[in-house]
């Protein structure tokens, strides 16, 4: 006899402290104050709630962190397997996930700035360095590819190329400041012309 388990019944907060802005408040205070630097009492008088509503969401700090940045690194990895679907050539989709991590940065601001914060102090931080090392082992593969293909130049190490591009994608973080007559795309392609300007093949 198969005995079923009942389902998982999904906790529900109270109105107005839902998971989401318990986690969006959380990413602004890890922001500010840094990670390392920031109780979970900091965090229930920053959001305005106490600690019991904090842990009706979540069991611990940690698991904020990782809620944060696992919703960095998610969008990350699905833009691979996006730009693996795109025709044409290795520098073709290279181009393009530079141009779509441009954009995802912008739109997900907060959550990449947590990311590229950590220093992996903690387990959930030293899983997400994991995962930002494979994400770029996956970009070097592509770099390595387009040079190959001779869309690069050939004196290029892939492993270098890819640290300096995203690391000048990811530089945004440090200085951009969202305004409304900013046009993301624009920056998006700005990113994409001189990250490549100076690594294309003559030919």
């Amino acid at each position: 006899m198969v005995t079923q388990t009942a389902p998982a019944r999904t906790r529900r907060g109270r109105p107005g402290h839902d998971l989401e802005s318990v986690l969006q408040g959380a990413v602004r205070v890890f922001n500010e104050r840094g990670y390392d630097g920031t109780a979970m009492e900091d965090l229930s008088h920053e959001l305005g709630i106490s600690k019991s509503a904090i842990y009706h969401h979540v069991e611990s700090k940690e698991q904020l962190l990782t809620l944060a940045t696992d919703r960095a690194l998610d969008a990350l990895f699905a833009l691979l397997h996006e730009v693996d679907e795109v025709p044409g050539s290795a520098f073709h989709r290279l181009e393009e996930l530079v141009y779509r991590a441009s954009l995802l940065l912008v739109h997900e601001l907060p959550f990449v700035t947590l990311l590229l914060r950590i220093r992996g102090n903690t387990r959930a931080e030293r899983q997400a360095l994991t995962r930002r090392r494979e994400f770029d082992r996956h970009v070097t593969v592509l770099v390595a590819q387009a040079r190959d293909e001779g869309y690069l130049r050939d004196d290029i190490d892939p492993a270098v190329t890819a640290r300096l591009v995203f690391g000048m994608v990811n530089s945004v973080v440090e200085w951009y400041k969202p305004r409304r007559a900013d046009r993301v795309e624009d920056l998006a392609a700005n990113i994409k012309t001189i990250a490549f300007a100076g690594i294309a093949s003559a030919a």
